[in-house]
C-alpha cells in the first residue's frame, strides 16, 4: 500500500535513549525538561526569540484567537483543512471567506480589503502546502484597518520568507507537528509571536490559566504537551535537512517526469524558499480527477483530494461559496510523498497517471 504520506521514524535506539531518561525521571507531562529543551532547540532552528509547544495545531490556532482577543467576524480562506474554519466557531466568531488566488492557492490578498466590515477583527491566512501567502500585501492591510493576523502554518517547517522563517510573520503564527508533517512530535504544534507580553498570555492559556499551585491568570485550557512527545521532536529534528531535502528531490522528480500530465501546479509565492511539503496537481477538470484516483487505488495507491470540498460547503458556516476554491478544490489531487517512498514506487504512480490520462 503506498498512502499520500507516510510518517517519517529516526532510529529507534535514539528515542529509546529519551524514554529511559523519562523512566529514570518519572516526569511524563507539566512542562517536563524535554518540553523545554525541544522548546529552545526549536528557538535556535528558526531563529525565533518565542514559541511554545502545545497539544496540537488545532488548540494552537484556538488559543491564538483567544488570545488576541478576536470578536465578530475574522475574514479567512475556503481552501484549507477544517481546522481553520472550525477554530473561528469553536471560538464563537465567524468565518468570512475570501476566495483564493488561482496560482497560489493561498488567500488573495487583492480581495481582502474589500471584504472588511465594522463587525472584522483579524485575519487567519493559510500558507497552503508550505507555500507562504503575499504575506506584505495581507500585512500592509491589516496594519491599515487595525486587525490581527493569524497565519496558519501547519504546512511550513522549514519554508522561508525574504530571508527569515515564516513563522516569524504575523501576530501569531501557529502550525503543526502532527505525524503526517515532514517535521513531528507525533501529535503536536506550536504558536510563535514576537510579542513577549502575548507569548505570557498563550503561556497561561496552554496550562488553564496556573500562575503557581493556587493562583490562576485567566482562563486557560488544557494545551500542554508529553514529554514523550518532545522526545520524538528532539530526535527528528535531527533529521530534518535531510527530510526536506529528500522531499525536494522526490518534487522534483515527479516535475521531470510528469511534464507531460495536463495539470497545473501551484505557483511559490515570490519570496518565498518553500518546503516541498506535497505534491499537489490540479487536473483539467474534476471527472478526470476522480478517473486518475480510481486508477491509482485499483494498484493500491491512496493520493488524497486535499483539500476537499471547499470549506464554504460546511454545515455550520454561512457565506457566499467562492468559486475559484470551490473549483480547485474538486479538480485537485495529492500525490504520495515521504521519505521512504522509493523511485520505483514514484515511476510506477507517474506510468499509472500518464496511461490513464492516454486512454
Amino acid at each position: 500500500m503506498i498512502n499520500v504520506t507516510q510518517p517519517f521514524l529516526p532510529p529507534k535506539e535514539e528515542y529509546d535513549k529519551y524514554v529511559e531518561g523519562i523512566w529514570k525521571r518519572n516526569w511524563l507531562t507539566n512542562n517536563g525538561p524535554l518540553v523545554n529543551e525541544l522548546e529552545i532547540q526549536l528557538k535556535k532552528y528558526f531563529g525565533q526569540k518565542h514559541l511554545l509547544f502545545l497539544t496540537n495545531g488545532t488548540v494552537a490556532i484556538q488559543i491564538a484567537i483567544r488570545a488576541l482577543g478576536l470578536k465578530g467576524k475574522i475574514i479567512t480562506t475556503p481552501f484549507s483543512y477544517v481546522a481553520t474554519t472550525s477554530s473561528i466557531v469553536w471560538e464563537h466568531c465567524e468565518p468570512l471567506f475570501v476566495d483564493i488566488d488561482q496560482h497560489t492557492l493561498n488567500i488573495d490578498a487583492d480581495k481582502i480589503e474589500e471584504a472588511i466590515t465594522d463587525d472584522v477583527s483579524g485575519i487567519l491566512a493559510t500558507h497552503c502546502f508550505g507555500n507562504s501567502c503575499d504575506i506584505n500585501a495581507i500585512e500592509k492591510i491589516a496594519s491599515k484597518h487595525k486587525l490581527k493576523v493569524i497565519y496558519d502554518a501547519a504546512h511550513c517547517f522549514g519554508t522561508v520568507y525574504k530571508g527569515k522563517s515564516i513563522f516569524a510573520y504575523g501576530d501569531v503564527s501557529t502550525t503543526s507537528f502532527h505525524a503526517t508533517k515532514l517535521f513531528h512530535t507525533i501529535e503536536g504544534g506550536a504558536v510563535f509571536t514576537q510579542n513577549a507580553d502575548l507569548l505570557k498570555r498563550m503561556a497561561y492559556m496552554r496550562n488553564f490559566g496556573h500562575d503557581g499551585p493556587e493562583k490562576f491568570n485567566g482562563v486557560g485550557i488544557n494545551g500542554k504537551n508529553s514529554e514523550f512527545h518532545a522526545a520524538m521532536g528532539l530526535v527528528n529534528l535531527k533529521y530534518v535537512g535531510e527530510i526536506i531535502q529528500r522531499r525536494k528531490e522526490q518534487s522534483l522528480f515527479y516535475d521531470e517526469m510528469l511534464q507531460n500530465l495536463k495539470v497545473q501546479k501551484p505557483v511559490i509565492q515570490q519570496g518565498c524558499d518553500f518546503n516541498y511539503a506535497y505534491y499537489p496537481v490540479i487536473f483539467e477538470s474534476e471527472e478526470i480527477a476522480l478517473k486518475m484516483k480510481a486508477e491509482l487505488e485499483k494498484r493500491n495507491i491512496s493520493p488524497r483530494r486535499y483539500f476537499y470540498p471547499s470549506l464554504s460547503s460546511l454545515d455550520y458556516v454561512s457565506t457566499p461559496s467562492p468559486p475559484i476554491s470551490d473549483d480547485i478544490a474538486k479538480r485537485i489531487l495529492c500525490l504520495p510523498l515521504y521519505h521512504d517512498l522509493s523511485r520505483e514506487e514514484q515511476l510506477m504512480i507517474v506510468r499509472i497517471l500518464l496511461r490513464t490520462q492516454n486512454y
